[in-house]
This record gives structure tokens, C-alpha cells and sequence, in this order.
């Protein structure tokens, strides 16, 4: 099978021919990937195993992958207290045809399916455990040390980068200046948990990142549906009454309503109602 992803450029893998890769992947793991499980995405492809696992294979550019590695779902597989399938292996090389890494992680399978799309358009049925391992989980998470920086959508956040993000949409007279700095997810989203029982995959991108991302992430997932949102805000209050989870709202609003804003987007005037209100919150001090 001939592949057409190998170029040094931004590639779907939803629809490029991806079989030479797997064949890889099955040949290294000493595994087979059962065909009629092939979930695609645009920079991953997942399957599950006949051995009961599943196996997430990511491609990546040269220059999208830090001095930290990438290996994020490996490292994440010491972190203590958080709900999430245990990581069994990988496989991990460079394309023979250009500046493109594959990487190829195998873990158990997730205790339940995915609770949806990365932004959700109605109320999942949540029970009310799902919500304390949720939480459970994050303040675990937030608990560990690592030397590790979050990469949300594969760049590595500084506060470079949160400060242009927030000024880039949200001009005014407020400092963005993060106070504390903790581990993240970094890709909180509803396609990235499980129900009914909690689990949260996915990890190559986790790092320290400022307070508050994880929830202002899962928030503006679910900004959809007012009744979610402002579950998570609940939920997670404590993490949005902190001024770096008010800078962080800001920061995910800004994705929302920055240049690549789709006009029909049902989270526009949420985020921006949201916005306003922060900003009034941090220019009051």
C-alpha cells in the first residue's frame, strides 16, 4: 500500500492511507489491530488489539516535538491518583522520508466509551461519581512535580504564549502574569474522558501549565450546553475563583473567539459574555 503521509507537512490522517504504518505497528508490538475498530482522527489513529488493549498511533513534525521528548503517555503512567488505562508499550521511529516522527502507545482498554465529541451539543448522563473522580483525579494531578510543560494543541505553553493568546482578542488594562504553575491534562475535553466510569486518556501533551487550564478546557468544551458548563464551573469553582483560572478562561475564550472563529459557533456568545466578566473581575483587583 502506497502511504502519502510522510511529508515534512501538516497531513488528516482521517483520511490519508495509513496502512504501511500500522502494518508497522503490528509487526513491532507483535500484535493485530482488529480493522472494524480503526478509529481515525486528524493527527492520530487508534485501534483495538486482539490481545483486549489499544493501541493510539500519533505522527508528529520534528519541530512540533520539545527537548522534553514525547512521551507523554509513557511519563504519565506514574502519576499517582489519577484515574486513567495503564500503559503497557510502545513503538516509536522516524519517517525515512521526512522531518515526521510515529509514535505508537498500547494501553488497556478504557473502562467505558469516550463521554463524546471534543464539544459536546447535549447534556451527557453523568452520575454523581463520575464527577468526584473527576475531581479526585485533577486534584491529583495537580498535585504532582514534574519537569514535563504541557503542549495544548502541540505548542508548548509559556507565558509568552498565554500573554499573546489573551492580548490577541481581550486588549485591556490587566496583568496576565501566571501565578502558579502545576500539572495538566492540557487536552481536557469530552471526547477525551470515559463514562460511566471515569477515565481520562490521552496524555502525550501533559506538562506543568498554569492553574486552571484543565478546567477552563473541559469548560469551554461544554460551552454548548449552558446547563454542563456550568456544572464544570461548579464543580471545579475553586479553580475559576483563582486569578490564574480567570486568566486561563481567558485563554481558552481567546481560541474561541480569536481569528479562526467559526461564525457559527454556539460557544461565540457564551465565551464572550464570559470574557467580559472576567476581565471586570481581574481589572477590579
Amino acid at each position: 500500500m502506497t502511504l502519502s503521509v510522510s511529508t515534512g507537512q501538516a497531513v488528516d490522517l482521517r483520511v490519508q492511507p495509513v496502512g504501511e504504518v500500522l502494518d508497522r505497528v503490528e509487526r513491532s508490538l507483535q500484535v493485530r489491530l482488529l480493522p472494524d475498530t480503526v478509529v481515525r482522527k486528524r493527527r492520530s489513529v487508534g485501534a483495538r488489539t486482539d490481545r483486549d488493549t489499544w493501541v493510539r498511533v500519533e505522527r508528529r513534525l520534528l519541530d512540533k516535538i520539545t527537548d522534553q521528548g514525547w512521551n507523554g503517555t509513557e511519563c504519565a503512567a506514574r502519576l499517582a491518583g489519577v484515574a486513567q488505562p495503564a500503559w503497557q508499550g510502545c513503538v516509536v521511529w522516524r519517517d525515512a522520508d521526512g522531518p515526521v516522527m510515529w509514535r505508537a502507545d498500547e494501553t488497556e482498554l478504557l473502562p467505558g466509551a469516550p463521554v463524546g465529541s471534543a464539544v459536546v451539543s447535549e447534556v451527557p448522563e453523568l452520575p454523581d461519581e463520575w464527577w468526584e473522580a473527576l475531581n479526585a483525579s485533577l486534584d491529583a494531578l495537580a498535585a504532582q512535580d514534574t519537569r514535563r510543560v504541557a503542549t495544548p494543541d502541540t505548542d508548548t505553553i509559556t507565558q509568552e504564549l498565554v500573554t499573546e493568546s489573551i492580548r490577541g482578542v481581550f486588549p485591556g488594562d490587566f496583568d496576565t502574569t501566571v501565578k502558579r504553575w502545576v500539572p495538566a491534562h492540557a487536552d481536557l475535553n469530552w471526547a477525551n474522558v470515559t463514562a460511566p466510569v471515569f477515565s481520562l486518556f490521552d496524555w502525550e501533551d501533559w506538562g506543568d501549565a498554569p492553574l486552571g487550564l484543565d478546567s477552563a478546557s473541559l469548560w469551554a468544551s461544554s460551552l454548548a450546553v449552558p446547563a454542563l458548563a456550568g456544572r464544570v464551573r461548579q464543580e471545579r469553582r475553586s479553580d475559576f475563583e483563582s486569578r490564574d483560572g480567570k486568566l486561563m478562561t481567558l485563554f481558552v475564550c481567546s481560541k474561541i473567539l480569536g481569528p479562526y472563529a467559526h461564525p457559527e459557533d454556539p460557544r461565540l456568545e457564551p465565551a464572550r459574555r464570559m470574557a467580559e466578566q472576567v476581565i471586570e473581575e481581574l481589572q477590579a483587583g
